[in-house]
């Protein structure tokens, strides 16, 4: 399990970032590595972020001859959710694989269509968002708040865990539900009559242990990972909404970069986001395998009508959603679904 976090690790991280901000622009020391690539990500490395950060830096490493050196720092162990995004702003991270949840709060809020409910029915659906003109414009979206898009990593489908099952609207009246920052996510649990609780992920397992929050949305791989069934006994496969990575730069890192730095860069990443993309349906096949023989957690599927009532029920979320960041996103999006 985890363990909360010591203040002198927080305090530890606040130096970190006064001191890059001095060094924003400072000349290499003599011998140093010519590029120097931290990579921070906030989950284990056994997920298919993890394993996706881990392919991308053999691959840097194999092909680089030594010119560009990658570090990970995985498990929020040098950024987590609340600092990463400044971190990169301050020079003090190369590289990270935000949820796209995160974006809408970071000034891109139409990342957030991704967080719309029961808009994806299987992860081909997704990809010919993140990888068609769609995603490539999202990505292109980003330049305004300082970063450059470099590609999407799925992670997969969210269910939901309490200490109860949660199969109709009726059962999440009153929970207070870990969620990631997002107005999209807010706005969900809302509808189901839940309080939403804004936490880091590597605050979740905490909160849940010490009854902050009741109840969390998860894929398979991060609930298994994070050894959430002895904290949520009951977990309910609702399927209801796609969690997923963009990986990002800082603009200014990129144009450190040599022209053939960044092509070895922009390959090896390639591979590797193709590498973590097919690594995330058969995970979550495993954890799903795995959870089925957990002792003490109950899995709950859902019938048709039991989805049906779901998806009316927050069927408003989406209307709210065209509303406030633009139907045309939105049907953008559909059309890109729709043409597989």
């Amino acid at each position: 399990m985890s363990v909360e976090r010591p203040s002198s690790l927080l305090r530890a991280r606040r130096r970190l970032l006064v001191a890059a901000c001095a060094a924003v622009g400072a000349p290499a020391l003599a011998g140093a590595p010519p590029v120097l690539l931290r990579f921070s990500h906030v989950v284990a490395p056994d997920t298919p972020k993890g394993q996706m950060a881990l392919h991308f830096q053999a691959l840097v490493h194999q092909r680089g001859g030594g010119r560009i050196r990658v570090e990970l720092h995985p498990d929020s162990q040098l950024w987590g959710d609340d600092d990463e995004m400044e971190a990169l702003r301050l020079g003090a991270v190369e590289m990270l694989a935000p949820s796209l949840s995160k974006f809408g709060m970071a000034g891109v809020p139409e990342f957030e269509v991704f967080d719309l409910p029961y808009l994806f029915a299987d992860l081909s659906q997704v990809r010919r968002v993140t990888q068609g003109a769609v995603g490539r414009g999202l990505l292109e979206r980003l330049a305004r708040q300082q970063m450059r898009g470099l590609g999407f990593l799925d992670n997969g489908f969210k269910q939901m865990s309490a200490r109860r099952a949660l199969r109709t609207p009726a059962d999440y009246r009153g929970l207070r539900v870990r969620v990631q920052a997002s107005h999209v996510l807010g706005e969900q649990m809302r509808a189901l009559g839940a309080q939403p609780v804004v936490l880091p992920f590597g605050e979740t397992q905490r909160a849940l242990a010490s009854g902050v929050v009741d109840a969390a949305e998860n894929p398979l791989s991060n609930f298994l990972t994070q050894g959430l069934a002895v904290l949520q006994p009951h977990l309910t496969l609702t399927q209801h909404g796609y969690l997923g990575y963009a990986v990002v730069t800082h603009p200014r890192f990129w144009a450190s970069l040599s022209r053939a730095d960044r092509a070895l860069v922009e390959e090896a990443l390639a591979e590797a986001l193709a590498h973590g993309n097919r690594l995330a349906e058969a995970l979550d096949r495993q954890a799903l395998a795995t959870l089925r023989q957990t002792p003490g957690l109950q899995l709950h599927a859902l019938g048709a009508a039991e989805r049906e009532a779901l998806r009316r029920h927050l069927r408003p979320v989406r209307d709210g959603f065209g509303r406030s960041v633009g139907a045309g996103l939105l049907r953008d999006v559909q059309r890109a679904i729709q043409t597989g």
